[in-house]
Protein backbone atom coordinates (compact mmCIF):
# COMPACT_ATOMS: atom_id res chain seq x y z
CA UNK A 1 0.00 0.00 0.00
CA UNK A 2 0.94 3.43 -0.85
CA UNK A 3 2.07 5.90 2.03
CA UNK A 4 0.45 8.71 2.67
CA UNK A 5 1.44 12.31 1.16
CA UNK A 6 3.17 14.65 3.21
CA UNK A 7 1.04 17.84 4.78
CA UNK A 8 0.17 20.60 2.08
CA UNK A 9 2.86 23.47 2.15
CA UNK A 10 2.55 26.54 0.10
CA UNK A 11 5.00 27.71 -2.30
CA UNK A 12 6.94 30.85 -0.77
CA UNK A 13 7.47 28.45 2.50
CA UNK A 14 8.72 25.27 0.64
CA UNK A 15 9.98 25.59 -3.13
CA UNK A 16 10.30 28.96 -3.29
CA UNK A 17 12.91 29.12 -0.84
CA UNK A 18 14.98 26.92 -3.62
CA UNK A 19 17.51 28.02 -6.48
CA UNK A 20 16.77 24.56 -8.79
CA UNK A 21 18.21 25.93 -12.24
CA UNK A 22 19.38 24.18 -15.33
CA UNK A 23 23.06 23.03 -15.88
CA UNK A 24 24.55 20.81 -18.13
CA UNK A 25 27.02 18.11 -17.44
CA UNK A 26 30.84 19.39 -18.50
CA UNK A 27 32.52 16.09 -17.16
CA UNK A 28 31.49 13.02 -15.05
CA UNK A 29 34.12 10.39 -13.72
CA UNK A 30 33.77 7.70 -11.80
CA UNK A 31 34.66 8.37 -7.96
CA UNK A 32 36.50 6.05 -5.23
CA UNK A 33 36.71 8.06 -2.31
CA UNK A 34 32.59 8.39 -1.50
CA UNK A 35 30.98 5.10 0.58
CA UNK A 36 28.92 4.31 -2.45
CA UNK A 37 30.03 4.18 -6.09
CA UNK A 38 29.15 8.01 -7.14
CA UNK A 39 30.35 10.55 -10.58
CA UNK A 40 32.25 13.63 -9.73
CA UNK A 41 30.48 15.89 -12.01
CA UNK A 42 31.51 19.60 -13.18
CA UNK A 43 28.03 21.25 -13.95
CA UNK A 44 28.09 24.29 -16.01
CA UNK A 45 25.49 26.97 -15.10
CA UNK A 46 26.00 29.87 -17.08
CA UNK A 47 26.24 32.88 -15.58
CA UNK A 48 26.20 31.04 -12.10
CA UNK A 49 29.26 29.26 -12.47
CA UNK A 50 30.18 26.20 -12.70
CA UNK A 51 29.88 23.89 -9.66
CA UNK A 52 31.37 19.75 -8.31
CA UNK A 53 28.65 17.43 -7.62
CA UNK A 54 28.92 13.89 -6.55
CA UNK A 55 26.12 12.00 -7.27
CA UNK A 56 24.65 8.10 -7.58
CA UNK A 57 24.10 8.13 -11.26
CA UNK A 58 26.56 5.92 -11.37
CA UNK A 59 23.44 3.66 -14.01
CA UNK A 60 24.25 5.64 -16.87
CA UNK A 61 27.66 5.30 -18.39
CA UNK A 62 29.94 8.34 -18.33
CA UNK A 63 29.63 9.46 -21.39
CA UNK A 64 25.61 9.24 -21.50
CA UNK A 65 25.64 12.15 -18.64
CA UNK A 66 28.36 14.43 -20.60
CA UNK A 67 26.30 16.84 -22.19
CA UNK A 68 22.99 15.92 -20.25
CA UNK A 69 20.86 18.65 -18.90
CA UNK A 70 20.07 17.95 -15.51
CA UNK A 71 18.38 20.47 -12.43
CA UNK A 72 20.23 21.03 -9.30
CA UNK A 73 19.25 22.67 -6.48
CA UNK A 74 22.60 25.71 -6.02
CA UNK A 75 21.25 26.83 -2.50
CA UNK A 76 22.03 24.02 -0.29
CA UNK A 77 25.32 24.14 1.96
CA UNK A 78 28.07 21.71 0.39
CA UNK A 79 27.64 18.17 1.51
CA UNK A 80 30.42 16.08 2.46
CA UNK A 81 30.31 12.84 1.28
CA UNK A 82 33.41 10.62 2.84
CA UNK A 83 36.21 12.68 1.33
CA UNK A 84 34.91 14.52 -0.79
CA UNK A 85 31.88 17.63 -1.00
CA UNK A 86 29.54 18.00 -3.03
CA UNK A 87 28.89 21.56 -4.11
CA UNK A 88 25.08 21.80 -5.65
CA UNK A 89 22.53 18.77 -4.93
CA UNK A 90 21.75 16.91 -8.58
CA UNK A 91 17.85 15.89 -8.85
CA UNK A 92 17.30 12.39 -9.50
CA UNK A 93 14.75 9.92 -8.86
CA UNK A 94 15.22 5.89 -8.50
CA UNK A 95 16.67 4.33 -10.63
CA UNK A 96 13.77 1.31 -11.75
CA UNK A 97 15.42 -2.48 -11.14
CA UNK A 98 18.96 -0.55 -9.28
CA UNK A 99 19.64 -1.02 -5.14
CA UNK A 100 17.85 2.35 -3.28
CA UNK A 101 19.94 5.33 -4.02
CA UNK A 102 21.10 4.29 -7.59
CA UNK A 103 19.49 7.86 -9.63
CA UNK A 104 18.35 8.96 -12.83
CA UNK A 105 18.34 12.48 -13.77
CA UNK A 106 15.03 14.49 -13.42
CA UNK A 107 15.88 16.75 -17.02
CA UNK A 108 14.09 19.23 -18.99
CA UNK A 109 11.97 17.74 -21.60
CA UNK A 110 13.78 20.13 -24.37
CA UNK A 111 17.09 22.01 -24.51
CA UNK A 112 16.27 25.07 -21.92
CA UNK A 113 18.55 27.87 -21.12
CA UNK A 114 21.48 26.96 -19.30
CA UNK A 115 20.82 29.04 -15.49
CA UNK A 116 17.16 29.03 -15.94
CA UNK A 117 15.54 28.66 -13.01
CA UNK A 118 12.96 26.05 -11.76
CA UNK A 119 9.56 27.52 -11.40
Amino acid sequence: MASELKPSVNFEESLGLLDIRVGRVVSAEPCDVTPKPTYRMVIDFGKYGRRVSYGRFTAHPPEEVVDRLVLAVLNFPPRRMGEVVSEVLVLGVQYPGRDSGEATFVSPAVNAKIGSKLF
